[in-house]
């Protein structure tokens, strides 16, 4: 019994121990975001910016390690593959393939992650939001290589 009291004091412990370790949580400045109608902003803000743009909102358990640091991990390695806010830093060829690759990963149910949407239930993209998501994205494409060919 007294082992045990000890090894949950240690456990203890260390879990208050590594609440010090530094994490960064930040929200950089938008560089240029990408323009869009309100609608197709509300899904995106409800669905994707949290882990693809610098308006990430930290939930409370951001700030509780060790999940801190698997949920800074997630936003860092998301915002490295697509960033809503950094929009102009992707050439055009670059920035119709992200949109393209958008919809077809939220088709097959690869986005938003499954661990996200245990907590955020309300950030799953159903039929509607996604018909809304593809005609933006198409119209946004068809206007884009129009004007690239004027």
């Amino acid at each position: 019994m007294k082992k045990l009291k000890l090894i949950l004091s240690g456990i203890v412990l260390l879990l208050i121990a590594i609440q010090f370790v530094p994490v960064e949580r930040s929200n950089p400045p938008a560089t240029q975001k990408l323009e869009m109608p309100t609608d197709v902003a509300k899904i995106m803000k409800r669905s994707c910016f949290d882990c693809h743009s610098n308006e990430t909102v930290w939930p409370w358990y951001s700030y509780v390690a060790p999940i801190s640091w698997l949920v800074v991990e997630d936003v860092e390695e998301g915002r490295h593959k697509m960033n809503f806010s950094e929009w102009d830093r992707l050439k055009p060829k670059k920035q119709h393939k992200r949109l393209d690759e958008c919809i077809e990963e939220i088709e097959e149910g690869e986005m938003p992650l499954q661990p996200y949407l245990i907590l955020h239930s309300h950030a799953k993209v159903n039929e509607t939001d996604l018909a809304l998501l593809k005609n933006w994205v198409s119209t946004k494409l068809d206007h884009s290589q129009e004007m690239s060919s004027d």
